[in-house]
């Protein structure tokens, strides 16, 4: 590549303002081809502003971005062409089919060569192709909004909170068809607060709040670099377990199902702490020993929790 095509996306000091609001604080980063990056943050955070200013549907306050060797502020008729987007909340009309809303968009588009089969097959909606949008599940609704992002081939496509209100199968069923694209080679942008999603999808996190990018890496290297210990887990222990585990001084996390999770710097803690719970009688279901995961690095480097996917809530969003 050259050096005026080596990254599609590039961000530079970008802030937005909104009275004395600061949505967007001088974030910075670069997106290769090919390239699936997510922006985790919690709602609020500046993932959604920062996207629809990259995608041009918003004005930057200051700052620029480059979006395929244009600037975003000055080549929006060019940009918008070679890029697919599923905005936050998307609905399409009620009555009308889903090969029929594929059709439709294709021709709203400009697109007289799209494949509408080939995207019907890509999403999984082969067998409601004749459905009306309004008897689609949540899923099979975020599946054709998908496939309504790609009706012009982009190059880029910009995927907004896609899995968010879906239950867990929903939620594992977009989560191949994002994993489609990806093997096809598409430049992905997405915004999520689930952590098991970031984790799975994308090749780079840039993890923001209020406002500001601060961590990004590949979830490996995000995790590698910001833990250097052990999680446990005691499964639905009762009030004695947290006691028991808080006196012997390693800061026990309670969820809201009840679990205790706790970090622990080598085995021998965990031992530790088991045969404290045994001589004391405290009852708990299971337990779990694992190395820390994106969650945690987000805990550490923000104190917030999010939702970590589909098998329940940790904390707040």
């Amino acid at each position: 590549m050259t050096k005026a095509t080596e990254y599609v996306i590039e961000v530079d000091k970008l802030t937005k303002r909104y009275g004395d609001l600061l949505a967007v604080d001088d974030v910075s980063f670069t997106v290769s081809k090919g390239e699936v990056f997510a922006l985790l943050g919690p709602n609020g955070a500046g993932k959604t502003t920062t996207v629809e200013i990259i995608d041009t549907i918003r004005t930057p306050t200051s700052g620029k971005v480059i979006l395929l060797g244009m600037d975003v502020t000055k080549n929006k008729h060019d940009i918008v062409h070679r890029i697919g987007v599923l905005p936050q909340g998307f609905s399409s009309f009620d009555r009308i089919r889903v090969r029929e809303t594929l059709q439709y968009y294709s021709r709203l588009f400009c697109c007289r060569n799209t494949d509408i089969d080939g995207l019907i097959e890509l999403v999984n909606l082969k067998d409601k192709a004749k459905e009306q949008y309004k008897n689609l599940s949540g899923g099979l609704k975020q599946r054709l909004g998908i496939a309504i992002a790609l009706v012009n081939d982009p190059e880029v496509v910009f995927l907004d909170e896609p899995t968010t209100g879906l239950d867990p199968s929903a939620r594992r069923e977009v989560w191949e068809v994002l994993q489609g694209l990806k093997k096809k080679g598409k430049t992905v942008i997405l915004t999520t607060h689930y952590m098991e999603e970031a984790e799975l999808l994308a090749d780079t996190v840039a993890i923001i709040s209020n406002g500001k990018i601060i961590a990004m890496d590949s979830p490996g290297e995000l995790i590698k670099n910001n833990t250097n210990y052990l999680v446990l887990t005691l499964q639905s222990g009762d009030d004695k377990v947290f006691e028991i585990v808080r006196k012997l001084g390693f800061g026990p996390v309670l969820n809201t199902q009840k679990d205790i999770r706790v970090r622990v710097e080598h085995t021998d803690d965990v031992l530790k702490i088991l045969n404290a719970l045994r001589d004391a009688g405290a009852l708990y279901l299971g337990l779990d020993v694992r190395k820390p995961n994106l969650e945690e690095v987000f805990l550490k480097l923000t104190g917030e929790a999010l939702l970590v996917g589909p098998f329940g809530v940790r904390g707040a969003a």
